[in-house]
């Protein structure tokens, strides 16, 4: 996989264009990754809910959890699968609409200045060997295009949005992937 800057698409990943997105401010410099995490049906993985989820096409008859979430209009930029396997929804360049409300180095609205990466996972269940991998290699390129976005400036979603969100969850290893960004060049 790599990334064109100059599109803010990736390489070598499936491209699952999502609607719920729409341009950065005017002048809006990228500051800020955000890693998050989600299943759907929740702790299922593996269905395809979460692109049906962030293109607005999630049926609510097929599953009870569907029918408090299916008017929600959110995407991500970017999803890792158990498997490592990598889904884009929107352009890096663009403002996915992943943080809600938010807030970040005393700024509101962290959409405006960040990338979203959802993980497949639960809070509670570890996250899987390929995925962190992955997320190295994505978080490796990522801060070569915008270098604001240093290992300071990568957050849990739980951070930006305390007691409203909880994810990545206690079973993200920010130790273990701090130290695959050291390995892969991203300085503190």
């Amino acid at each position: 996989m790599q990334l064109d800057p100059a599109t803010g698409w990736f390489a070598g990943v499936t491209h699952c264009p999502s609607p719920n997105f729409n341009e950065r401010p005017a002048g809006e410099a990228i500051s800020l990754l955000v890693i998050h995490n989600i299943s759907l049906p929740p702790a299922c993985f593996g269905t395809g809910k979460v692109q049906q989820f962030f293109q607005n096409q999630l049926d609510p008859a097929e599953h009870s959890y569907f029918q408090d979430i299916c008017h929600l209009t959110v995407s991500a930029h970017l999803f890792v699968e158990r498997d490592g396997g990598v889904t884009q929804f929107v352009s890096l360049l663009d403002r996915a609409w992943h943080a809600g409300v938010s807030r970040f180095d005393g700024r509101e609205g962290c959409n405006d200045f960040s990338i979203g990466i959802e993980l497949e996972g639960t809070d509670e269940m570890p996250y899987s060997d390929a995925q962190y991998a992955t997320l190295a290699r994505l978080t490796q390129q990522i801060c070569a295009a915008w270098p604001a976005i240093d290992v300071q400036r990568i957050r849990g979603h739980d951070e930006i949005a305390p007691g409203r969100k909880t994810d990545p969850g206690a079973a993200f290893d920010w130790p273990r992937y701090r130290a695959d960004l050291l390995n892969n060049e991203v300085q503190p």
